[in-house]
């Protein structure tokens, strides 16, 4: 350690890295997904591919998006057939998402998702997906693991979609998680309650923690191979017509009007480098400032016999190129004399 001046080299025991996980619950109730809000908060844009949700009116200066909801099909999937209504913008969004969040094969053909994420082992895919990416906003830099909960309307009747309902979690996010993804870490989601098709599997869906996205299987409303009796829309159509004969814009009304909340905790990471800047007793107890002398004499000292006296204001973080970088105001000056020591701690956030 060296000290020339007023300056100090800090080497590496002086410095400290750290990183902490400020987390913040997100509520998002039905009165505001369902529509029932009001239909200035749903903006659906012209290309038809997807539909937005804001908390206010989306004209509102003060209107924040939440998130979006579209819907996509496979060409494995049952429903899928070149006469149904937007196919290919149903088949493309399909394999939009499931190129980002799932990825490729060693052949460089796209990956579908995953029903227990074990992709190598094969198992169930999800070839019809209601997809919810969520606002950044919200997401911050993450959701939470463990925190993810989703209740949908299960009634079979569209006029009381909440007379029974299902609740959707990544119960086993925190511990649980996987890791095969090219977003991140996502977990499965799993559904209790009373589900409209009593052969609903255990896992429901797949909660992208890093993307914010939530990826669930249309079954969730009720088998598309069995044609259940629940209505999704005052068209009286089923989840199967509404993957088929349905546009995307029908589609989402059909599935928002079915959200009674949603509700998670984000994280944001705040990264920070901590300088220990010591002064030991023999450091710093003059100062650089002109002011500080007077005819060669120090203005703080009476008789040449008293010690010398400085005062601690400011601490200037430098490069190795002798650059300043930051400061860190004192709250008020610190007395520097040859008897004491300070250890001043200066955090940087990032």
């Amino acid at each position: 350690m060296a000290e020339s001046g007023a300056f100090k080299t800090l080497n590496d025991k002086d410095i400290v890295s750290t990183r902490t996980l400020l987390h913040e619950a997100i509520p998002i109730t039905g009165t505001i997904v369902s529509g029932t809000y009001g239909v200035g908060n749903i903006k659906t844009p012209a290309h038809g591919m997807f539909q937005s949700v804001f908390d206010y009116p989306y004209l509102s200066s003060s209107a924040n998006h939440i998130f979006d909801i579209t819907i996509g099909s496979s060409v494995n999937s049952s429903t899928y057939a070149t006469t149904n209504t937007q196919y290919v913008k149903k088949k493309n969004i399909y394999n939009q998402m499931a190129q980002i969040l799932v990825g490729y094969d060693h052949t460089g053909s796209i990956l579908h998702f995953d029903a227990d994420g074990n992709i190598l082992a094969g198992g169930t895919k999800y070839e019809d997906v209601i997809i919810i990416p969520f606002s950044r906003l919200l997401v911050k830099d993450e959701i939470k693991k463990g925190t993810f909960s989703l209740t949908l309307g299960t009634h079979t009747a569209f006029a009381t979609p909440f007379g029974s309902t299902i609740t959707i979690t990544d119960t086993s996010g925190s511990d649980g998680y996987l890791v095969n993804s090219p977003v991140g870490e996502y977990g499965v989601l799993f559904a209790a309650g009373t589900p409209l098709d009593q052969t609903l599997p255990d896992s429901v869906g797949l909660i992208y923690y890093q993307a914010g996205i939530a990826v669930l299987t249309a079954s969730v409303f009720g088998s598309a191979l069995s044609s259940p009796t629940v209505i999704m829309d005052t068209g009286t159509r089923t989840i199967t017509e509404i993957l088929t004969g349905s546009n995307i814009e029908a589609a989402a009304d059909a599935i928002r009007h079915r959200i009674k909340n949603v509700q998670f905790n984000n994280t944001t990471e705040l990264n920070s480098t901590i300088y220990f800047c010591r002064a030991n007793h023999n450091e710093f107890n003059y100062s650089t400032n002109p002011t500080y002398t007077n005819a060669s004499k120090i203005r703080v000292k009476t008789n040449s016999t008293d010690e010398p006296v400085s005062y601690i204001t400011t601490i200037g973080l430098y490069n190795d190129k002798s650059e300043l970088m930051a400061t860190a105001k004192l709250s008020e000056p610190l007395k520097k004399t040859p008897a004491t020591e300070f250890t001043i701690r200066c955090r940087l956030d990032y």
